[in-house]
């Protein structure tokens, strides 16, 4: 896989630094997650990954983790600015300052914060709703029931502008160093990357003559919920099914297929329907919507989903996560791209994963690790005295050295 060989140590946080770990795992880096010890973990981003706990306000758990990230081609910082530097473990430490040499001069220092590290934000907490909310992007989006911009979960700013976006610069660096050969920075913060990840619109939202999102107030413009023909409707049985056709042939293909299946007792406005010179008459839309709510109303999601399936009217029914499930043959979404070589027919097959499995208990491979790392059997009791590796190990040990 293209990042076998690569020795990753992750700093266990929330989603988008987990994320970022994922994605260099799921292509062959070995991802070592540094865990508090006797700290519980929700984390599920944690497939191909290990996890070892180290006390850092240990003077031996600091200089362990040094040890770790000294022997590393990237490490993984998720927490507010400084915090790192804090422990003793900040850029400098490895790249130098200029008169001492670094312990690690190669080493890629990605690093995730919510806001920029520079500028009136830098010091604030927030999350992904606080972060879009800088981007412009929140503000177009469509309008709930209060008037208030409506949210998706938290995939644009954590994942998207976040871990995506730092696992990008991690390969980017990783690229630059093989030309250079020094070590790099990486600083992803959530606002600027989710701004990134917003680029389209916001284009869009500043050309005057563009009606795709930038023409009307937000939930009237074509992509936002204002077109009737790229929009969500409820069916009989309570279903939604999804409208996207947005070219003049996918919607002759929708309008056909929707007129030809409706009910022989359909009637609307004294039969009134729509044309293809109704799709770019913005005054039409509101009886547009209307016909089709009304429309879709007359029988369920699964006979709508038969009736455009193989059809080109850009018509297909929301999935419940479960269903997903069963159309993708998993319910562990998997990475993505495949990267293959050439002469490849198919990506390797990757050994099923039970959603069981999915929580990384905390320190499971921390002797695995230590011993990887080189450290005697001196040197990992010295550690667990100390109380390094956590309370329990600490306690066990002395309880051993009694016995």
């Amino acid at each position: 896989m293209a990042l076998t060989g690569i020795k990753v140590v992750e700093f266990a946080g929330l989603a988008p630094g987990p994320f970022a770990g994922l994605v260099l795992a799921d292509n062959g880096a070995s991802v070592t997650r540094i865990d508090r010890p006797n700290a519980p973990s929700a984390d599920v981003l944690t497939r191909g990954k290990r996890s070892i706990a180290v006390n850092s306000k240990i003077p031996s758990g600091r200089d362990l983790l040094r040890k770790l990230i000294a022997s590393a081609d990237v490490v993984i910082d998720p927490f507010r600015p400084g915090v790192m530097e804090k422990l003793g473990l900040g850029p400098e430490v490895f790249f130098g300052d200029g008169k001492t040499e670094g312990l690690n001069e190669k080493l890629i220092y990605a690093r995730i914060a919510g806001f920029p590290r520079t500028g009136p934000l830098k010091d604030m907490a927030g999350h992904d709703l606080n972060y879009i909310a800088l981007t412009g992007a929140l503000a177009m989006m469509p309008p709930g029931p209060s008037g208030v911009p409506t949210f998706p979960m938290n995939i644009l700013a954590d994942f998207a502008g976040g871990g995506a976006t730092c696992a990008l610069g991690i390969l980017l660096a990783l690229i630059e160093r093989g030309r250079s050969g020094r070590g790099q920075v990486v600083n992803t913060d959530m606002v600027s990357g989710a701004r990134f990840m917003s680029t389209f619109p916001l284009l869009h939202s500043i050309l005057p003559t563009s009606s795709i999102l930038g023409r009307g107030k937000p939930g009237t413009n074509t992509l936002d919920g204002g077109a009737p023909f790229y929009n969500v409707y409820t069916c009989k049985d309570g279903g939604w099914i999804t409208v996207g056709c947005l070219e003049p042939q996918f919607f002759k293909a929708f309008t056909d297929g929707f007129r030809a299946a409706l009910p022989q007792n359909f009637d609307f406005e004294n039969g009134w329907r729509p044309t293809a010179s109704t799709q770019a008459d913005i005054s039409q839309w509101p009886k547009m919507k209307a016909y089709f709510e009304k429309g879709f109303l007359t029988s369920t999601r699964d006979h709508w989903a038969k009736v455009f399936h193989g059809t080109d009217a850009c018509v297909v029914p929301v999935l419940t996560p479960k269903e997903a499930a069963v159309v993708h043959g998993s319910s562990i979404p998997e990475f993505h791209p495949p990267v293959a070589a050439q002469d490849l027919l198919a990506q390797p097959s990757r050994e099923p994963i039970n959603p069981g499995e999915l929580i990384l208990q905390p320190g499971l491979h921390t002797e695995e690790v230590l011993r990887e790392a080189g450290l005697s059997d001196k040197e990992i009791r010295k550690l667990t005295l100390d109380g390094a590796l956590g309370e329990e190990a600490h306690k066990s040990a002395r309880v051993n050295v009694k016995l």
